[in-house]
């Protein structure tokens, strides 16, 4: 069995405050992907024994980035996707392994009246174009903020919130184009009818309170590593930002060497 864990910590020394160590600590993962790290590696004190880390942060302080901690060696790690438009934003780290590449990303927000969204739908073309490659050689996993609750069972007020950033039209429209490249949502393939679960609440209105969630964060799976998914969930019940980590358990075992 091999378990990953995602969480965007919406600034990781923050969360450092708000119990991240004791929430890392608990889930285990044998890879720990983080999104909206804000920060550069060194900024604040990070002792994880037995994991091997890499970070890919931001050029702006304080804004965005990637971090992936991981038991396991890679066989290479890559930084961004090729295209330094959006890599300046520090949005994605690979980690190849030897029988499957995981991609931890944080995908550009649209913004209110969808003031980015030319950003964020080139972005999806170029993420979709970089993931197909690294699918033609092996399996690919995709984790992280993907900013967009694909469907109306996946946000608590889908009525009100069609032009809203992260469930427009285009946005989700560009995510079925994901999946339809050969992915697979890992959560809804083992619940497809399961509505309340969320993994992201404002800060406003006492939100997280009354669960007026969206689910925002995946894991995406490859379509040929389908029937290795064996659990995934949102662990709702864990604070320290204003999304909670999802996780994924996959069969099979590590054919690379600890670190």
């Amino acid at each position: 069995m091999r378990k990953f864990v995602s969480w965007n910590v919406n600034g990781l020394r923050a969360c450092l405050k708000k119990g991240f160590m004791d929430s890392f600590l608990a889930l285990n993962a044998d890879v720990f992907c983080l999104q909206e790290t804000k920060m550069q590696q060194g900024q604040a004190e990070l002792d994880l024994p037995g994991y091997k880390q890499y970070w890919f942060s931001a050029e702006k302080k304080g804004y965005s980035g990637t971090a992936a901690f991981s038991k396991y060696e890679p066989l290479n790690v890559t930084y961004g996707i090729g295209l330094p438009e959006y890599d300046v934003e520090g949005r994605a780290i690979t980690l190849e392994y030897v029988d499957f590449y995981l991609v931890n990303v944080y995908v550009p927000n649209s913004r209110q009246e969808l003031a980015r969204i030319d950003y964020r739908v080139a972005w999806e073309d170029s993420l979709r174009a970089y993931l197909g490659k690294l699918a033609a050689q092996k399996p690919v996993l995709v984790c992280g903020d993907m900013n967009v609750a694909h469907n109306e069972i996946d946000l608590k007020n889908p009525a009100s919130n069609h032009k809203s950033a992260g469930f427009s039209d285009i946005e989700r429209e560009k995510f079925t184009e994901l999946l339809a490249s050969g992915f697979v949502d890992s959560f809804r393939s083992l619940y497809p009818d399961l509505a309340g679960q969320y993994s992201w609440w404002s800060y406003l209105r006492k939100a997280r309170e009354r669960n007026a969630g969206w689910r925002i964060d995946y894991f995406l799976v490859s379509q040929n590593w389908r029937l290795k998914i064996e659990q995934a969930a949102i662990h709702s019940d864990i604070f320290g930002s204003d999304h909670c980590p999802v996780s994924l358990q996959l069969a099979g075992n590590w054919r690379d060497m600890k670190v």
